[in-house]
């Protein structure tokens, strides 16, 4: 009997409150209420210059400017950010090593038959950073100009039409596309958001469905063509590219990015950072950093991020069974 989908979220739901509630465990060797004392570590499972990275960067900065210790960047790229989300959750739970995760979190347990963590039991969800829209792009000289043409090039092309991805995240996402439009694409795996983006500019893969920050100036520079947008409404900075919906292809997916720390951090701690992130996320300049990158601030509580983290595992994990999709390690 199928489990009806608001079941799966409360399952979900219970379970980050669980975890919540557990970060009480006294775990931290020193005192939480004068964190931070020394640099903090936040961890990005992608290569530098992708959405998430960018914002990791804009947020750290602002981090260590209001907590007065430096706030370190660090890239652990590989396995669809598997290596980076492992790294953390056997970090200690002190608040000094961090994760940066996107929506992958949510989606890489739908895909993925086997993982060295669990995205709920294994962290503490501190606050969502910002969302942003994807862009499905193909090479300016590529005939193809329109998300119908893509999908008729794609049935007359099977074996020769691919795209790239750079996660599981964006992998779904382009195969709930095939799901919806019967386009026959294969995927081919690259290890960052530019990686992917670059593959379509160079013309290895016929198409790529990214975030907007490496996406959108390779679009407005003139070195990529934007087909559609993912997300609920145009993009101000491309008027003139409709959404999937209105191309055709009934998806609306936007992604998100986040911070997490490793179970069992203290509640102090957790609630410090929810606090700076919420605050940061309201700042005009940060605003002004990300908009021209299609990025938008969110800045929401711990609670608020655990019920779109509950939500979207149960959404993405309908799509992979329906898809049939499944990666082994």
């Amino acid at each position: 009997m199928k489990t009806p989908r608001r079941s799966l979220i409360g399952k979900y739901v219970g379970l980050i409150a669980f975890a919540t509630i557990a970060v009480a465990s006294a775990s931290a060797q020193e005192d939480p209420s004068k964190y931070p004392t020394r640099p903090i570590h936040i961890i990005v499972g992608f290569t530098a210059g992708g959405g998430n990275d960018i914002i990791a960067r804009i947020f750290g900065q602002k981090l260590s400017e209001s907590l007065g210790q430096p706030v370190i960047i660090e890239n652990k790229p590989g396995g669809g950010a598997i290596v980076a989300t492992e790294y953390v959750a056997k970090s200690a739970p002190d608040g000094y090593t961090l994760l940066v995760g996107a929506s992958g979190m949510a989606i890489n347990p739908a895909v993925y038959a086997k993982l060295p963590y669990d995205s709920v039991r294994d962290f503490v969800t501190v606050s969502e950073l910002a969302s942003f829209p994807l862009i499905l792009i193909v090479n300016p000289s590529s005939p193809i100009k329109s998300v119908a043409e893509l999908v008729a090039y794609a049935k007359a092309n099977p074996d020769k039409t691919n795209y790239s991805s750079s996660s599981a995240s964006f992998q779904l996402v382009t195969e709930l596309f095939k799901q919806r439009t019967g386009a026959p694409m294969q995927v081919i795996p690259y290890k960052g958001a530019n990686d992917s983006v670059m593959a379509v500019i160079s013309g290895q893969v016929t198409a790529t469905i990214a975030d907007a920050g490496p996406a959108l100036s390779q679009v407005l520079g003139g070195q990529a063509r934007a087909l559609a947008v993912a997300a609920p409404k145009r993009m101000e900075e491309l008027p003139d590219v409709p959404t999937l919906k209105e191309a055709g292809a009934d998806i609306d997916a936007v992604l998100w990015s986040g911070l997490f720390a490793p179970k069992d951090t203290p509640p102090t701690i957790v609630k410090k950072l929810e606090d700076e992130i919420m605050r940061i996320a309201r700042l005009a300049d940060v605003t002004a950093r990300l908009k021209p990158l299609g990025i938008l601030p969110v800045g929401n509580s711990s609670e608020e991020f655990g019920w779109i983290l509950a939500s979207d595992i149960a959404r993405w994990a309908e799509v992979a069974r329906a898809g049939h999709i499944r990666i082994e390690q």
